[in-house]
């Protein structure tokens, strides 16, 4: 999981006094390790799903969807970053189990850099995953206002903020000697404990608050799109956005379920600091390790098109017949004025003439 706590525990802790270490005597490793092992293999298979090249079908007859070959790009590059992070969490904790212990022995300097260093990369492919998934709802408002999408620019921020981020607050944490637990006093633990709290929880905080926003505002400007080219708003049209609500507010939970936790525990940390509640922190640490790799997983779920038949996936491995490339050629032919409409319009998807007429006409707004 990705968690400043958790970082921590890469230090060395010699004779250290450090909540942190109390905490520790009372947890359990190995169930700790057990549950990453779980949810991160689930996340992995998640993030493969996601990865992995498909054909999208337009069908007459379905009413909307909402995953399209642009906003399919930032669901591949939000899959990638899933599936290293899960990757790493699944490698970290097997080596874990195997040394039977988190914290690295005293004066154990391996030990340490690897902590350290497999820290490092979790927290930055688990902070692009929060930056691809600002871009996905920055992308949609670009589409609804009929704007080129800036994929330069989202890959120049999803790569290199979380690059900034992560080595900052790391680097604060660890340099000269990794001796975090060392910070006795309190101008000692702003200065060297922190900031990394601060960076981390940032970027999160950015998501859980901007995508929210971001989401109404497409759903508001859905509406009057959807009113404007049918010139009508009868139980059609408020299917297709009550559907895209729906959708929206499954991909905000989502996101919520996963890294709430996160928020809660650093909140107690250094809330109640002296005073802190052993049994709950270790309960959240077991909630974070479940839903944080598991983000992939759900990523799945949720940014995949929902309308059943709508797309195939091409799995690399397999031979296709002939039977199924006309197959592919025959709807690709038949759906080619539905695949302009979505290009035009990515949320809706061939709606019925009565509900919604030509999309050409969105262009125009």
């Amino acid at each position: 999981m990705s968690d400043p706590t958790i970082q921590t525990f890469c230090c060395h802790h010699g004779n250290g006094t450090d909540v942190a270490l109390t905490i520790i005597e009372d947890f359990d490793p190995d169930s700790y390790n057990t549950v990453c092992l779980f949810s991160s293999a689930l996340g992995i298979f998640g993030a493969i799903y996601q990865v992995l090249p498909r054909r999208q079908f337009s069908n007459s007859h379905r009413w909307f969807s909402f995953s399209t070959e642009r906003g399919r790009k930032i669901i591949v590059w939000l899959a990638v970053a899933d599936l290293l992070a899960a990757v790493g969490v699944f490698a970290r904790s097997m080596i874990w189990i195997n040394k039977k212990n988190i914290m690295p022995e005293v004066d154990d300097d391996s030990s340490v850099l690897f902590c350290a260093i497999s820290s490092a990369l979790t927290q930055y492919f688990y902070t692009s995953t929060w930056i691809w998934t600002l871009c996905y709802a920055i992308d949609m408002r670009y589409v609804l206002s009929q704007k080129e999408g800036h994929f330069k620019y989202y890959h120049f921020f999803a790569w290199t903020i979380p690059a900034i981020s992560t080595i900052t607050g790391l680097s604060l944490l660890y340099l000269p000697n990794a001796n975090c637990h060392m910070a006795l006093s309190t101008r000692a633990v702003v200065l060297q404990i922190l900031p990394n709290y601060i960076i981390t929880y940032v970027p999160m905080l950015v998501v859980m608050v901007v995508n929210p926003i971001l989401y109404l505002k497409s759903i508001r400007d859905m509406r009057n799109i959807i009113s404007c080219t049918s010139g009508q708003f009868t139980s059609r049209e408020r299917t297709i956005v009550d559907a895209i609500k729906v959708k929206f507010g499954v991909i905000n939970l989502v996101f919520y379920i996963c890294w709430m936790p996160n928020l809660i525990n650093g909140f107690l940390m250094w809330m109640l600091w002296f005073r802190l509640p052993t049994e709950s922190v270790i309960v959240l640490w077991h909630i974070m390790d479940f839903t944080n790799p598991l983000q992939a997983f759900f990523n799945a779920l949720v940014y995949r098109r929902w309308s059943s038949g709508s797309e195939k996936l091409v799995c690399p491995w397999k031979q296709y017949g002939t039977s199924d490339l006309q197959l592919s050629g025959s709807t690709s032919s038949k759906s080619s004025r539905g695949t302009i409409r979505e290009e035009i319009y990515p949320l809706l998807q061939s709606s019925p003439a009565k509900s919604i007429n030509e999309y050409h006409g969105i262009a125009k707004l």
